[in-house]
């Protein structure tokens, strides 16, 4: 496990082999869940009610001084080795956890070795990927000491959320940082269908949808640095938030050049704390791969598709309807 674990669960040998974490009863905390899930996802919400102050409330001084400030912390070099942004970010991994609560499935735990780097794809998106977040290093749940997740680069833009999600072992996601991470020893989480998926979310028909057609770039990456792809998939979180989409198709053409998500959500009372609803997060055997620098389409489809074909069983266990747009067909 990670050094500095923030949260040791509880976990459990199924008779198929598998195991899983539950968190134990005592993680939830109502006020300290709160807190933790304000610093975690509260960032977008607090430099937009600090901006309404500076405009309507405070002085002119005050004003400048709150916006120097938030410049500076969009500008400013965040150090994810800080001490005490470890020790938020531990706090944040402890009791958020509890709070939906999150439970782990690792279909084969012992398959892992501490001395390999991954690529774990990561599904569905929705409107958060809050199941996401048991990956972190600082959960440090699984056998591999080194372990980055990969966001939407325009997070580290936005003051506290940069901070906040450097501490807890983000970074922007770019081909040159997964290179170099996977070159560093680090296993790398992200989400392949990204922002788009945002699109798909459906509480009408409990879908869970995973757009993974035209993401590519992830597996290639994988096979050209000879990494084994772990697929894992998540249930419950788009239960997590209520959210409004924009009818009109050039404005969320236009919020997805601006990397902005194409959607608008809220959770308990229109704040950023989402409802809670219990979380589980499939982890897969991992899937080696043979190291190749220049991978055929056709091979890089082959093994996109193997990978997620891996968690039907899953999905039909838990009787969960999931659309996978593959190849255009949904």
């Amino acid at each position: 496990m990670g050094n500095g674990a923030a949260y040791r669960m509880a976990g459990e040998q199924q008779e198929d082999g598998a195991m899983v974490f539950r968190p134990r009863t005592p993680a939830y905390s109502p006020v300290r869940s709160v807190i933790a899930l304000a610093l975690w996802l509260g960032a977008i919400h607090m430099n937009l009610l600090l901006l309404s102050a500076s405009a309507f409330f405070f002085s002119i001084r005050s004003a400048a001084l709150v916006v120097g400030m938030q410049l500076f912390l969009m500008l400013a070099p965040v150090k994810g080795t800080n001490t005490w942004g470890r020790a938020v970010a531990r706090f944040i991994c402890k009791h958020a956890v509890g709070y939906f609560p999150i439970t782990l499935h690792i279909e084969d735990y012992h398959a892992f070795d501490p001395k390999t780097a991954y690529v774990f794809g990561y599904e569905p998106h929705c409107a958060v990927p809050l199941g996401m977040w048991a990956l972190a290093d600082p959960m440090g749940f699984m056998p591999l000491p080194k372990m980055k997740l990969l966001a939407n680069s325009a997070s580290f833009y936005t003051p506290f959320m940069k901070q906040i999600w450097t501490w807890l072992g983000m970074v922007p996601v770019s081909r040159e940082n997964m290179c170099y991470y996977l070159g560093a020893g680090y296993s790398c989480t992200l989400v392949p269908g990204g922002l788009r998926e945002m699109l798909y979310m459906d509480h009408e028909h409990q879908s869970e949808v995973a757009s993974i057609r035209s993401r590519k770039g992830f597996v290639r990456i994988a096979v050209q640095t000879g990494s084994p792809l772990v697929p894992v998939f998540c249930f419950g979180q788009g239960h997590a938030y209520n959210w409004w989409r924009p009818g009109s198709k050039s404005l969320v053409k236009l919020l997805r050049a601006i990397k902005a998500p194409p959607a608008v959500f809220w959770g308990k009372f229109g704040t950023p704390i989402p409802f809670r609803s219990p979380i589980h997060v499939f982890v897969g055997r991992p899937i080696d791969v043979t190291k190749n620098d220049q991978p055929t389409m056709d091979e890089v489809k082959l093994l996109l598709h193997y990978l997620f074909e891996l968690n039907k069983y899953n999905l039909l266990c838990h009787k969960v309807k999931v659309k996978v747009k593959l190849n255009g067909k949904g």
